[in-house]
């Protein structure tokens, strides 16, 4: 295994670095599995709504910070971690200069800010031994602009971190869910994701989703821990988003996160609409004790053929039935009779109008036909 040696930042700063992490040290995050708390922490998704720039303020962000990465902290003077993740990127570019970093953690509650550096290097203390943890970084500028996220990295904790009281029954992370893919409900509109479902020594209690943002990653959704799928709409369609999906159990422990993949915004299958309303049916009966018959003239109420026709109505009474038929090819179900046109009389012209007819039996009442529709428009009964 390769030996870790200090970037050159914190080796040409030695004490600035020792300061950073002294002040870290002092006020440690707030996180499942550990006593230490700050008032600095606060939740990425939480954060109050960009107001309207001022005319000829500045109002492009610093770049991304770049290559992302987690590298050794400077060793404490207590001369051992205690629950510590260093990181190191390379810097941002801004029109104006960037004025300083902000780093954001993944926990149970989403992703929250904790620490804020002028440099290129953080130290993040009073982590639970024995986990990998999640992290981004933006850069800002002096009017406020914040850059896009950089790439996520995971890493584990150096030392044992301190020890909460009472100490936690689980403090075991669940498992990264497993073939994450986009895409996969396509009868959605928006997007949607699926995944194998995570394993934990307790149990899986959900997932939470999140999106990438201009500025940052936002919770867009959360699933309980039976789900294996997830679609969010009211985008905008061929678009395209990325999303990562992260598995959390009872205790607040959250898994590594699957992703990051990208999902393309699908307008979902077509709302259908009937084609207008183009022809008129007359229905012309003949009933006798028992039985009946029936002319069915349809008229082609527009001037472009209709080809390859298919009439369709319903027989109101249960007990009327076909037993026979002309100039088509007649079949019923339950009450829904469906007429298919003839090679010889397959198409009506503009205008034009074809006859067919039937026979049939009935028991009791013996009413017209209803909800007469050919090619699935609408015809209006004559």
């Amino acid at each position: 295994m390769p030996r870790l040696s200090w970037p050159a930042a914190w080796a040409a700063a030695g004490a600035v670095a020792a300061a950073l992490l002294a002040a870290n040290i002092a006020a440690p995050p707030v996180l499942a599995g550990s006593v230490a708390q700050t008032h600095a922490v606060r939740a990425a998704d939480t954060a109050p709504p960009p107001t309207s720039p001022t005319p000829g303020a500045d109002v492009t962000p610093p770049t991304a910070p770049g290559d992302l990465r987690a590298c050794p902290p400077p060793p404490p003077p207590s001369g051992s971690f205690q629950g510590s993740v260093g990181l190191c990127w390379t810097a941002s570019s801004d029109d104006t200069g960037v004025t300083g970093y902000e780093v954001f953690l993944l926990t149970g509650d989403g992703f929250v800010s904790v620490a804020s550096t002028s440099l290129t290097t953080a130290v993040v203390h009073g982590l639970g031994g024995g986990r990998t943890y999640t992290f981004y970084v933006v850069a800002k500028d002096a009017a406020g602009n914040v850059s896009p996220p950089s790439a996520l990295v995971s890493a584990p904790a150096l030392g044992a971190g301190p020890t909460p009281t009472p100490a936690p029954d689980d403090t075991t992370q669940p498992a990264e869910p497993a073939g994450l893919q986009p895409g996969c409900l396509p009868d959605f509109k928006g997007t949607s994701l699926c995944w194998t479902g995570s394993t934990d020594d307790v149990g899986v209690t959900g997932y939470d989703v999140y999106r990438r943002t201009d500025t940052g990653w936002v919770r867009v959704g959360t699933t309980p821990g039976s789900a294996r799928h997830f679609t969010e709409g009211d985008l905008v369609t061929g678009q395209s988003y990325v999303y990562i999906v992260v598995a959390k159990d009872a205790a607040g422990n959250v898994s590594v996160p699957a992703g990051p993949v990208t999902a393309t915004a699908s307008a979902g299958y077509p709302t259908y609409t009937p084609p207008p309303v183009s022809c008129k049916i007359e229905y012309t009966p003949w009933s006798w004790s028992g039985g009946f018959t029936a002319i069915v003239k349809i008229i082609n109420l527009g001037e472009t053929p209709i080809r390859d026709w298919t009439l369709r109505f319903v027989l109101p009474d249960a007990g009327q039935k076909i037993t026979g038929g002309w100039s088509a090819t007649w079949s019923q179900s339950g009450k829904d009779v469906t007429a298919v046109s003839m090679s010889w009389n397959s198409v009506i012209a503009g205008g034009g109008s074809v006859e067919i007819g039937f026979s049939g039996t009935y028991t009791g009442a013996n009413p017209d036909p209803v909800g007469f529709t050919l090619n699935g428009g609408t015809c209006i009964r004559g």
